[in-house]
């Protein structure tokens, strides 16, 4: 496993991992079990937030927390990476959520952009790029640039699945990234799934 890769070691990810994978599971099940991995992931990716202290009275006293103290963006790959949007803002409510639509050309295996939201200006300072799949890494890196163009300079990436072959392209042009998994898988086969993978992650949210 590349050192620069962070994957889930929490014991109750590998349950909902086996769920998941499972062609019989059904989309119900499969919605639920890909929720309860990106709660994890969203707290994992989070754990280095800047805070800042803030005060608030109790029935009893004045006490102060530290709490979160910078803009962040969610940025969900269109269209599975919706599934992972609910359990982020379960823990992030004020995250801003900015839609970046692809598809994959099945005879070249490139990714096609084709809906772009992000705004000009006004960038936040970090963003959130979640998308099931990391496969070959091709609409994560232009994800990045759309997100690089828009401003912002901290970027981090979560799947619930990825290859290997797609977080080497990825940090071979951009090193700097945080790549977040649950599971970091063998190998792309010749049709550039991954390998065990789970299918078709949109395909298994949405039935169809």
């Amino acid at each position: 496993m590349p050192a620069d890769v962070n994957t889930l070691s929490h014991p109750l990810a590998g349950e909902c991992l086996k769920l998941l994978r499972d062609k019989n599971t059904t989309p119900e099940i499969f919605r639920q079990q890909a929720a309860k991995l990106t709660h994890m992931l969203a707290l994992e990716i989070s754990k280095d937030l800047p805070t800042t202290p803030q005060t608030s009275e109790t029935p009893l006293a004045q006490t102060t927390e530290n709490v979160m103290a910078s803009r962040i963006a969610l940025v969900p790959i269109l269209r599975a990476g919706i599934a992972m949007v609910d359990p982020f803002l379960y823990f992030i409510p004020a995250a801003e959520v900015m839609f970046l639509g692809m598809y994959r050309d099945e005879d070249t295996h490139e990714p096609v952009s084709y809906y772009n939201k992000l705004p000009e200006g006004n960038a936040p300072e970090i963003a959130y790029i979640i998308d099931p799949m990391l496969a070959t890494g091709g609409s994560a890196i232009l994800t990045i640039e759309a997100i690089q163009k828009w401003g912002v300079k901290d970027i981090k990436l979560a799947a619930l699945i990825g290859a290997p072959e797609g977080v080497k392209a990825v940090h071979d042009q951009y090193p700097e990234i945080d790549i977040h998994l649950a599971a970091l898988d063998e190998r792309l086969n010749e049709n550039a799934y991954i390998v065990p993978g789970l299918g078709d992650a949109g395909d298994r949210v949405f039935n169809s």
